[in-house]
């Protein structure tokens, strides 16, 4: 299944500008529907979740449905879902909450593929308790993360892993599944960072084999905020800090003040714009992985043909190598400065970014060091044209 892409972009208003925008993994534009999902919200008339005002209600119908959204676009439980002001701040506050159950001497597994929002906070928390951090390497090469890379660094001391779900640098997809198989063969739990995975690709947080995972609407169309989702059994043992009056129950006891409720409807909107693309019916599940799996679709049929383009271009070097990888491409030019491309771009209305864009560890494994490359990255509403300007704007960078 395909959608008519050009049909789907007159609903982005900022695309009526005429850019090229190639910066969706830093976060993507945003469709009028959730747009005006967030102003309706802020504008009827909220309250406090509760159940007397017709105010409490709409509030708490705002949270009870994206909660349920988000569990459709994840293949989640919805009393596990957690909402948050990013994936960052839910993943600091859980990697706290966690580390209590700790030892000295016990080992966390980060990677060298990761975002920093998927390492730092799990270094901090092992250091405020004495256990150990061990990293799992990629073959900078290949770009490449397999199960043998994680099963090095494991031990019967592990008690967690954490890992992208796809790098926001280079794309890499690593083997989840077959991952999360070594890694509860040692009785450790699974963290994965799907901020960049979910925003390309359908989800299943339990055939994927994550004990918890997490993302940012931001990503997928929708407004600033973050996504945790665990089991549910697993958030009933954890004790995270929280104020004394605040709920005790799961998920609310993970969520630190009120929640945003126009950004939560927002989120809602953005999972419905991405349901409706796969043009079937069924479950609302069903309908989101459709969508979905039409978005990865588009985004890898135009992947190819960047490639390509790349390809007959003279002086670019190509990072994003691994068979499985999101529509998102690392380059960089013989003799020039990637951030020039990047202002070149810019100056012919093409947004490419240039950085290493906190993914440091294998920015510097590919002996990029911090300064990184250009970023490439496709998006849903990314089309034949925007791919045909960047290219040509490569082209006259080049000269």
């Amino acid at each position: 299944m395909t959608y008519d892409v050009s049909a789907f972009r007159a609903g982005f208003p900022a695309l009526a500008a005429g850019t090229a925008f190639f910066d969706g993994p830093g976060g993507s534009q945003v469709p009028s529907a959730v747009a005006d999902a967030v102003a309706r919200t802020m504008t009827a008339g909220l309250s406090n979740r509760g159940r007397v005002t017709e105010a409490e209600r709409r509030a708490d119908a705002v949270v009870v449905d994206a909660r349920q959204a988000a569990a459709d676009l994840l293949g989640a439980d919805p009393a596990g879902i957690v909402f948050g002001r990013s994936m960052t701040a839910l993943t600091l506050d859980l990697a706290r909450t966690l580390s209590r159950t700790w030892h000295r001497g016990d080992e966390v597994v980060v990677s060298t593929l990761d975002h920093d929002a998927n390492v730092r906070p799990w270094v901090l928390a092992a250091q405020a308790v004495g256990a150990v951090v061990r990293f799992a390497g990629f073959d900078a090469a290949t770009g490449e993360l397999t199960e043998e890379h994680v099963a090095e660094v494991l031990s019967e001391r592990t008690r967690l892993v954490a890992l992208t779900g796809a790098s926001n640098l280079i794309g890499t997809r690593p083997p989840l599944a077959r991952i999360a198989e070594r890694v509860h063969a040692v009785g450790a739990l699974f963290f994965v960072d799907g901020v960049h995975l979910a925003a390309h690709a359908p989800v299943d947080v339990a055939e994927l084999g994550a004990d918890l995972f997490a993302c940012s609407p931001y990503k997928f169309l929708g407004p600033h905020c973050g996504i945790l989702a665990g089991r549910p059994a697993l958030l009933e043992s954890l004790r995270p800090d929280k104020l004394l009056a605040s709920s005790d129950a799961v998920p609310e006891r993970f969520e630190l003040g009120t929640l945003p409720y126009e950004l939560l409807a927002g989120t809602t909107a953005a999972i419905g714009v991405l349901a409706g693309l796969g043009g079937g019916t069924g479950t609302p599940r069903e309908r989101v992985v459709a969508g979905m799996t039409a978005v990865e679709r588009h985004e890898d049929g135009l992947r190819r043909v960047v490639e390509e383009g790349l390809a007959g271009l003279p002086g670019v070097t190509l990072y994003s190598r691994a068979a499985r990888r999101t529509p998102t491409l690392l380059v960089t030019f013989d003799g020039r400065d990637p951030g020039d491309a990047h202002r070149f771009l810019a100056g012919r209305g093409v947004n490419a970014p240039a950085g290493s864009f906190y993914a440091m560890g294998p920015s510097k494994a590919l002996g990029l060091g911090l300064a990184g490359g250009l970023r490439i990255g496709l998006a849903p509403y990314t089309d034949r044209d925007d791919v045909q300007r960047l290219l040509d704007g490569l082209r006259a960078f080049l000269g």
